[in-house]
Order: structure tokens, then sequence, then C-alpha cells
């Protein structure tokens, strides 16, 4: 069984951290309306939803992903590089803790979930704002007695490594190279995002099903061309606050399940 960790939209994401985009109004009702047929979305794709409520002192705090990284063995508490969302990880932390040990990336060390992409064995972390080189020193030890290894990778022009890169199969990354160079990746097919839609490589998959946002057409007909299975999203209002559909869940297999 997967499980999603999610979080509520809090009724102060009009004040979210912002790296690349200009501030703009974001409707909080709308948000919600839009998270809230997210998580149908996961749950109609076989997820389990544990579902935290909002918290109204932590504009991002529903971009869940940054706080934690699930493997089979272990989960790791992460902690962000924005200094505003580090009150955020005890929650998750609280919530994860029946079904994984748990480690903590600690000070002054910083890694966001968004800057991790897992590729079978191996973790690939961005070097961004956000995500520093104490914290991917921490992260590479804390997964290592797992048979986990971690590679930095440059990125440049984005918030994150999967705002740059992700897959949508096995073996298959959807990809900016303006962004990331998809040699880090190794012997990995690629599909380019269309030129016309830069932020279009976020996608989320779960297992063979690919959740993708419906605000990125030309991108999508290039999915449907490799004849993935995917189904769209609206997060119009998330993405206002540089989210995506990765950033609002923490997806892993439960205990006893294979992953």
């Amino acid at each position: 069984m997967l499980v999603a960790l999610t979080r509520a939209v809090s009724p102060a994401i009009g004040r979210c951290e912002l790296a690349h985009r200009p501030r703009t109004e974001i409707s909080y009702g709308l948000a919600c309306t839009q998270h809230a047929a997210y998580e149908r979305t996961l749950s109609a794709l076989g997820c389990e939803l544990v579902s935290l409520p909002p918290e109204p002192d932590l504009p991002d705090s529903v971009f869940v992903e940054d706080t934690a990284l699930v493997l089979e063995d272990v989960a790791v508490v992460l902690r962000p590089g924005a200094e505003s969302r580090q009150p955020e990880t005890p929650a998750v932390a609280r919530a994860l803790a029946p079904y994984r040990d748990l480690a903590v990336i600690g000070a002054p060390g910083s890694v966001d979930g968004g800057d991790v992409l897992r590729i079978g064995a191996t973790l690939f972390v961005g070097c961004s704002r956000r995500s520093n080189e104490a914290g991917i020193r921490q992260l590479a030890a804390a997964v290592a007695p797992f048979g986990m290894a971690v590679r930095p990778v440059p990125v440049s022009g984005c918030l994150h490594l999967k705002s740059a890169a992700t897959l949508v199969a096995a073996d298959t990354l959807l990809v900016n190279r303006l962004w990331v160079d998809p040699a880090y990746f190794g012997g990995v097919r690629v599909i380019d995002v269309h030129p016309e839609e830069p932020d279009a490589a976020n996608a989320l998959l779960l297992r063979r099903a690919v959740v993708y946002p419906a605000s990125h057409p030309r991108t999508l007909e290039r999915l449907m061309e490799w004849g993935l299975d995917v189904t769209t999203v609206d997060v119009s209002e998330l993405e206002k606050a540089e989210g995506a559909v990765t950033c609002c869940s923490v997806v892993f297999e439960a205990p006893g399940r294979a992953a």
C-alpha cells in the first residue's frame, strides 16, 4: 500500500517564500479546493492519505515534500533551507514515526526534499539555495547504511532539482536542460519539456501512473506521445507559491510491502 502524507493549505500561504516567481495574489479558497482535488487524485491512484491539519503560522507548510525523505528502511527528517520553514518538521516527524525509524538533518546542514531525486539506489541532490554541502553530507551518512548513494547535482535558474527533472517512468526523466544537465543521471531516457513551458519538468510518479499539472499542455502532449499513463490536476494557485505536484506529498510504501 502506498501512503501519501499531505498537509492542508495554510491560511497564511500568501506570505510564502518566493525565489524565482513574482509575488501575486493567491486565493486561499481556490488553493484549498485544488489541494483537495489533488488529494482525491492520489487516493484514486491507490494512495492511503495521511493528512496533517493546516498550520496558520507556517505559510509554506502545504509543501510537505521539503520536510522529509522516506526510504524503505529509514525516514530522514530534513532541515529546509528557508529558516521560516524549519518549524514545519516536528509534526511531520511525529506522523512518520509509526512507519519508519527516523534520522535527522541538523544545523548547519540544510536539505529540501524538492532537491532529492531518487533513481534506484542513488539519491541525486540538487546544489541549490535550499540544500547546502553540510546537509548533503549528513544525508549521505544517514542513508549509506541502507545501501543508498548520494550524488550532488548542480542546478541553476530554478528553486529545486525537481523543478528541473523528475521521473515519469522507472527509466525515464522529464527534464528542462536549461536548468540541469541530464548527463548527471547516467543512461536514463529523457523527455524534454516544451521550450515554451520551462516550469513543466515537475511530475509525480506513483508506480506507473503520472500526476501532472494541467498548466503545461504542450509538454503533456509529449508525455502522452510516449504512452505514459497521465492524470492531470489543476494546481495553478499553488504554482503561484512556487509549488508543484511533487511538493504537496511525501509518498512511500507502508511497512510490509515491497517498494
